[in-house]
């Protein structure tokens, strides 16, 4: 989640009223009743998911109030998923950040109250969106997602004077190398052909905007060609995300970001959202597929602009920073905009196009190889092409990837 400062105020008092209205959470289900939804919303905070509880019913797809299964180790401030009465849709908010989110995902695919085995995840959200891609209020759908802080830094004010940023690989010596160290969370791909039908019928959707966020679109007119689609209305695109959980704003940092998208994908990731959430995420995910939890070739990452990542000309990156840019509504109300054409599509679909699956055409999975195949990126698989097999098991994963370390350089063997 990435939001705007100058609307804490707004959301604060929305997040206050409802905390004052809110009911105990408290499941009204048998205790032995299991969930084995079709699609499965993941929301970071109140506003992405109240969207969907105030928008579902018109849908007639169901109302999310129906079911509410409270499970160990949900956020404290989000103890309950909801579920519509015939359990097809869910909804979980895992709050904000990849601690927060990688705690209560995981709380939920340990959880006995469901089957997520044949579950679509939507990851739905807003995120900073970059200008040379998208605008505010912009829908994009993911193939990557790139944890683009994972790297050493180095304060900007004592850079080599040659250098365009202070963040460097690990392993290497200067920026925009590949790293040398993984901790396997760096890049995540996920299933193309399934992130095309998504966008596909996201595309049906009628997107909402207002003259607003038209205004501070406008700013970016001037800076050329490539900052097009910053001055045009929102559309929906596929590109990828970038996680963070450093709130940056600036050219500086985000260009940096950009190339680091680049050069972790092999030059085939295009980075047009940042976020906080995504990689921790499918890292959950990616370790329940592993003990056939869930299928990671279901998972779509979904972001909605609602603000620049990077200012146009003539403001510096505080003022950027603080700028009213009225982003922030028009992006909760296209995740619900986009959103629902895509549930609505696995919903309607399910047994024609959706039950058994979309098999995917590219690699799918971490940056080890963890589900098998090889990898696109980086250094090849660790698995050498297999899949990690479930359950308790000796492994030599570990000592094959500290010998990588040895092989590539010696200053992976120092912990910084």
């Amino acid at each position: 989640m990435n939001l705007p400062r100058s609307l804490l105020v707004v959301v604060l008092q929305a997040s206050l009223l409802s905390f004052a209205l809110a009911l105990p959470c408290q499941s009204n289900h048998g205790d032995n009743e299991v969930f084995a939804p079709k699609v499965m919303i993941i929301s970071m905070w109140s506003p992405e998911a109240d969207i969907w509880h105030d928008n579902l019913p018109t849908s007639n797809l169901g109302n999310l109030s129906s079911n509410v299964v409270h499970s160990p180790g949900f956020s404290m401030l989000f103890p309950c998923a909801s579920c519509t009465e015939n359990g097809d849709i869910c909804q979980l908010t895992i709050g904000e950040g990849e601690i927060n989110s990688a705690a209560t995902l995981m709380a939920l695919v340990l959880s006995p109250k469901f089957d997520l085995r044949k579950t679509y995840f939507l990851i739905a959200g807003i995120a900073g969106v970059n200008p040379k891609y998208g605008t505010l209020g912009t829908v994009a759908l993911a193939r990557y997602a790139v944890q683009v802080a994972l790297q050493y830094e180095i304060d900007s004010r004592s850079l080599p004077p040659d250098w365009s940023t202070g963040y460097i690989s690990y392993g290497r010596e200067q920026p925009h190398e590949y790293p040398f160290i993984t901790y396997g969370t760096e890049v995540f791909e996920l299933n193309a052909q399934l992130q095309e039908t998504a966008y596909k019928l996201a595309s049906k959707a009628e997107l909402a905007d207002a003259n607003e966020p038209k205004q501070y679109r406008a700013l970016y007119g001037r800076m050329g060609e490539s900052y097009k689609s910053a001055s045009q209305p929102p559309s929906v695109v596929k590109c990828d995300t970038a996680t963070s959980d450093v709130y940056y704003s600036g050219s500086r940092l985000s260009e940096s970001f950009e190339n680091t998208t680049r050069v972790w994908t092999n030059g085939t990731g295009v980075y047009c959202m940042s976020a906080q959430e995504d990689n921790a995420v499918l890292e959950v995910l990616v370790r329940a597929a592993i003990e056939k939890l869930c299928d990671f070739k279901r998972v779509m990452v979904m972001r909605t602009g609602s603000n620049f990542d990077r200012g146009p000309l003539g403001r510096s990156d505080l003022e950027h920073l603080t700028a009213q840019q009225n982003g922030f509504f028009i992006a909760i109300a296209n995740i619900y905009n986009a959103g629902i054409e895509i549930v609505k599509g696995i919903v309607e679909g399910w047994e024609d196009n959706f039950e058994s699956g979309i098999e995917a055409q590219n690699y799918v999975g971490d940056i080890f190889g963890s589900l098998g195949g090889e990898p696109d990126f980086g250094f090849g698989s660790l698995t050498r092409g297999a899949r990690v097999p479930a359950g308790c098991r000796k492994s030599d994963l570990a000592i094959r990837e500290m010998d990588r370390r040895r092989a590539l350089t010696q200053k992976s063997l120092r912990k910084i």
